[in-house]
């Protein structure tokens, strides 16, 4: 089983600060969310590198005393060097799907989907929305960027013991600001 966890909510808007940490309704949905995942035989715990999947990451390897892994094939989404507004662009991607995107973003979806892969049993990984959407999107055989919107701290649920992983449920969705 791996677990996808979205990171809590942030401190700062995701156009307003390059890597924020959480907000305090972040920190009590980490906490909330290493409750949850505390009973379920996880034996590895990666996180993107960036600060608010590590503070979410965080809150339950503390609770589990399991090593928390930086895994930058995990990440959040890179922007292309060409691109002055991130947020508009980022707006763009996210309506369309993965064969527009630049090469630059091809290249960390191959890295991502590679990654989870390869990910050992009983994994929880902390990362991003965009990160899986993907995941989700690719094991659905969907093409959308945006195939669901991951609510802060939801768990979704894949089976990788048959050596591909296969998505069991997708974590509690919410309408969100990002679009």
């Amino acid at each position: 089983m791996i677990y996808l966890v979205r990171h809590g909510e942030a401190a700062a808007s995701w156009g307003a600060h390059p890597d924020p940490g959480l907000s305090e309704t972040g920190k009590a949905q980490a906490n909330s969310a290493a409750i949850s995942l505390s009973d379920l035989g996880i034996t590895h715990a990666f996180s993107s590198p960036m600060q608010r999947c590590q503070e979410t990451g965080a809150a339950f390897a503390e609770r589990s005393k399991l090593a928390l892994t930086r895994e930058p094939d995990v990440t959040e989404i890179p922007t292309p060097s060409d691109i002055e507004d991130r947020v508009s662009w980022l707006r763009g991607l996210m309506g369309g799907s993965w064969v527009d995107a630049p090469d630059i973003v091809q290249a960390w979806h191959s890295k991502l989907l590679s990654r989870i892969q390869e990910l050992p049993e009983h994994s929880v990984v902390f990362t991003h929305f965009v990160a899986i959407n993907a995941i989700v999107g690719h094991l659905e055989g969907n093409d959308a960027v945006t195939v669901f919107r991951p609510n802060y701290c939801s768990i979704t649920k894949l089976d990788n013991s048959g050596g591909n992983p296969v998505l069991l449920e997708r974590g509690q969705a919410l309408e969100t600001k990002v679009l």
